[in-house]
């Protein structure tokens, strides 16, 4: 009995156009897709094109409905298109300065052939897709930008300035069609321009729509602050704060409110910030209450050493004595301080086993390590446990 290897099917790539491409990531991303050479695919778009622009045409139809892959990088070109067909534009104004000598030099003047029209039309064509392709294509592009758009821009509208001080000078013997030519060049002038323009209008949309949102998050705010958020601080207050029903009420508000006020914010946020996402996080976990102020401007990020030995001490509270828990932050020009209070039973770090090293490496020898300083003593009245951080600013630093 013999059989027969089945062959494997190949899983077939998703059609999406790299971010980093040559121009627009097309036959790279159908050559991904087929599992082809992208020369090969490259190649078959320009035999195409020969077929009465088939292969344009198809193309153009690709690029416009496959999806870029995905990812937050903006997309990056290598090949300068932009520069390219304003090279071509001046290689066209080259060419109709030669058609201008040649057939001013005839008798009678040849300026109203077609071959004087067609290095015009050439050039202008040429000259309006530099500029929007600058404005609407390259402008995102991180490896260019606002100033490599306002060179092509004027580069081009150089050219066409020279094209129609040309025109202009056929005026009188070419008659209407010269006339309607210039026309045409002015309207190119305009089109380059009026390019930046609907991108300025594009950005104004772009606020209006992100005005309207934030209007619509403030009633919303609005809404939930006087109903869901009341609710569930009234069930804090009624339940206790290590009770499992404060602790899940206490997260959900939290959430919401993250959710209604802080909007997007960055990877490395500021210490208060990133105290209070801690705080909410330990409420999770254990029977606590911890309440974070800040007071002051503090320069500090969450990827400081403060922010890490005070996220140690807010731990230690909440894993050893539980209840309420403050954490109170002052940030002053000189640098910031950190108090985390609790009113558990508090200790002496005297009597702390020499192998613990939580509070003594974690807090206490971190911050000794950057310059700074941490004191753990007994909390007012003797109850409970304080633990006061201290981080000199870098101007402190230096002086």
């Amino acid at each position: 009995m013999s059989s027969s290897a089945v062959p494997a099917v190949r899983e077939r790539v998703p059609l999406r156009r790299p971010r980093a491409c040559a121009v627009s990531g097309t036959s790279e991303a159908l050559a991904a897709h087929l599992g082809w050479g992208t020369t090969a695919v490259r190649a078959i778009f320009v035999l195409l094109t020969l077929l009465w622009g088939a292969g344009a045409l198809l193309y153009a139809w690709i690029w416009l409905f496959t999806p870029w892959q995905e990812g937050d990088a903006a997309p990056t070109r290598r090949v300068p298109v932009a520069w390219l067909l304003a090279a071509a534009a001046g290689l066209g104004l080259i060419g109709t300065a030669a058609q201008l000598v040649s057939t001013t030099a005839a008798q009678p003047p040849m300026t109203t052939q077609p071959g004087w029209f067609a290095w015009v039309g050439f050039t202008t064509v040429c000259a309006v897709a530099a500029g929007m392709w600058a404005t609407f294509v390259d402008r995102d592009d991180p490896a260019r930008g606002p100033r490599h758009e306002l060179s092509v821009r004027l580069t081009v509208t150089g050219v066409l300035v020279a094209l129609i001080v040309m025109q202009v000078s056929i005026l009188q013997e070419a008659g209407l069609v010269a006339f309607l030519f210039a026309v045409a060049i002015l309207a190119g002038i305009a089109a380059v321009y009026s390019s930046t323009l609907i991108a300025k209008w594009r950005e104004l949309s772009g606020e209006r729509v992100r005005r309207i949102r934030e209007e619509q998050r403030a009633e919303m705010a609005a809404h939930l602050h006087d109903s869901v958020l009341q609710t569930l601080a009234l069930i804090q207050n009624r339940a206790g704060p290590s009770s499992e029903a404060a602790r899940l009420a206490r997260a959900q508000e939290r959430e919401l409110r993250s959710w209604l006020y802080d909007g997007d914010s960055p990877a490395d946020s500021d210490l208060p910030t990133d105290l209070r996402d801690y705080a909410g996080g330990l409420e999770l976990d254990f029977p606590v209450r911890i309440d974070v102020v800040s007071a002051g401007l503090s320069t500090e990020r969450a990827s400081g050493e403060i922010a890490a030995a005070a996220r140690e001490a807010m731990l230690n509270a909440a894993r050893h004595a539980g209840g309420d828990v403050s954490v109170y932050i002052e940030g002053t020009a000189t640098g910031v301080d950190v108090y985390v209070r609790d009113r558990g039973p508090g200790f002496s770090l005297d009597d702390v086993p020499g192998d613990r090293l939580g509070v003594r490496e974690s807090i206490i020898g971190r911050l000794r390590r950057v310059g700074g300083t941490a004191t753990v003593k007994p909390g007012a009245g003797g109850v409970g446990t304080e633990v006061h951080l201290h981080f000199a600013g870098e101007e402190a630093r230096r002086g």
